[in-house]
């Protein structure tokens, strides 16, 4: 079985998720003993092949064609790719950009898509895992088709490592400028200057901050950490915080290799958006669900504790 995985990536940078699809794919390759080829569309591509040419990846295919995204040059490319590869699975991130060109790729190629999926394994048929209802339910798709394409939640799989030695193919892709009726003509980030799903370190703070005067002293944490500020539903809804910057099944998925969780109470809304290599949760109520999951807890008075963490970091 071959995969073919598109890579995303965003203002001349190679998205961390494009990693994370990586290794999903790998996955599924190794179930068959496989092949895993990888897309990239416009931009840096010398730069971009650089860092996705990983560890059991096969061949990278190049498209050169412009700078940033576009709907209908990327349709068109990826298109001509998957008749050109003929994979079994073509999977792309679940982000704005994999939502708007690929399923009018699996429209043009009239073979079914999933959206959003958490898990994927390959046994004689494509067996896909994604949540509904909030991630009240989880449910499991059994896709018997010859061809089939999915978006990978970002945060749910580990980053691909190790580097390659890939085979490096340039596909030319035959655009029809005619069908190209957009045009990029700038970039506004408008959710924010963050993206949490792609940190290395997190510091999430909860409802136990009490009040957004008290997020200074999370702040100073983060800023010792070098870390990236996140939060639990209450604080997003209380307007102290963007909504980028929550986590959970109503904000993100984040998968960083260390989270630190500020009077988090850790309800399964919450925990189960946080895949991360270590987690260390403050928090004064001892039954707390958070300590459930962390791999280590400080049960104490989170007034108490981060400013004491912060100094003995900044001292040292």
């Amino acid at each position: 079985m071959t995969v073919l995985a598109i890579a995303e990536h965003r203002r001349g940078e190679l998205r961390e998720v494009s990693l994370e699809l990586l290794a999903a794919s790998r996955k599924l390759a190794d179930a068959t003993d496989g092949g895993l080829h990888v897309g990239v569309v416009s931009g840096d591509i010398e730069r971009y092949t650089e860092r996705l040419n990983r560890e059991d990846v096969d061949v990278v295919h190049t498209v050169a064609y412009g700078e940033e995204f576009n709907h209908d040059v990327y349709t068109q490319a990826v298109t001509q790719l998957v008749e050109a590869v003929e994979p079994t699975v073509v999977l792309a991130p679940n982000t704005v950009n994999g939502l708007d060109y690929l399923p009018a790729v699996a429209e043009r190629l009239d073979i079914p898509i999933v959206t959003d999926a958490t898990e994927l394994s390959y046994d004689e048929h494509l067996t896909v895992t994604r949540e509904l209802y909030g991630g009240k339910v989880e449910t499991t798709l059994d896709i018997d088709t010859q061809q089939a394409a999915v978006t990978i939640r970002p945060g749910s799989w580990p980053r691909a490592g190790g580097t390659g030695d890939a085979e490096i193919s340039a596909f030319d892709a035959r655009i029809d400028e005619s069908a190209v009726r957009s045009t990029v003509t700038g970039f506004q980030e408008i959710g924010g200057e963050v993206d949490i799903a792609e940190a290395d370190v997190l510091v999430a703070v909860g409802r136990g901050i009490e009040s957004e005067d008290n997020l200074e002293i999370v702040r100073d944490l983060a800023d010792a950490l070098d870390a990236t500020l996140a939060a639990s539903r209450p604080v997003i809804d209380n307007g102290w915080l963007p909504a980028d910057r929550q986590v959970g099944q109503s904000g993100k998925t984040v998968s960083p290799e260390l989270y630190i969780a500020v009077g988090i109470s850790g309800t399964v809304q919450h925990v189960s958006g946080v895949r991360a290599e270590t987690f260390i949760a403050i928090n004064d109520d001892p039954n707390a669900p958070i300590f459930e999951v962390a791999d280590y807890g400080v049960v104490d008075d989170l007034f108490e504790v981060v400013p004491a963490l912060t100094e003995q970091l900044t001292r040292s």
